[in-house]
């Protein structure tokens, strides 16, 4: 669990007040207690776990449930309306920024979005249902993907449009030493 919690706080560039670190290190404890003997001990831990997980929603807005299998250098850039179905499934160098919804689209269909390696959501998208997310996938902001993305794309617009992506992603401003990020 400490581990995986170092790695996290080293993905959010070693910020303790970054929201999403905070989900994240409740998500790796309620993730760890499932493991830990005898039952009755499990369920103190799972008591706390709850008030957590309720204090981390409240505060930050990040809802991020601990059946969730998430890769390695997950981020959440921003808290607040960040939602993440119990059902849905992440790979590794997955990125999400404020107002994400990942989950179903019908309620009596269980089945939620599978997330593959390197893709970046950006602020306010929605992916919806059984559907599946290429590795290397931009979704843009504000986007609403109902259907797969293929690798290497772009899903763009409400409903979302899949279009190829001709060159890697780079951010448009280039950062010189001594400027500061926002």
């Amino acid at each position: 669990m400490f581990d995986n919690i170092r790695a996290d706080l080293k993905a959010h560039g070693g910020d303790w007040g970054a929201q999403g670190f905070w989900a994240l290190a409740v998500y790796r404890f309620g993730r760890w207690r499932y493991r830990v003997r005898p039952a009755l001990l499990r369920k103190a831990f799972s008591l706390i776990y709850r008030i957590l997980y309720k204090l981390v929603q409240i505060v930050a807005g990040i809802e991020l449930p601990c059946e969730v299998p998430i890769g390695r250098n997950f981020v959440i850039d921003h808290g607040g309306g960040v939602v993440v179905s119990g059902y849905a499934r992440f790979g590794d160098n997955c990125r999400l920024r404020t107002g994400v919804v990942i989950g179903l689209q019908r309620v009596e269909e269980p089945c939620a979005p599978a997330i593959g390696n390197n893709v970046d959501i950006g602020a306010g998208a929605k992916i919806l249902g059984p559907v599946s997310i290429g590795n290397n996938v931009v979704i843009g902001a504000n986007a609403v993907v109902l259907r797969d993305v293929p690798d290497n794309c772009m899903a763009l617009g409400v409903p979302a449009t899949i279009r190829k992506r001709t060159k890697k992603h780079e951010p448009s401003v280039k950062l010189f030493p001594g400027t500061l990020r926002h």
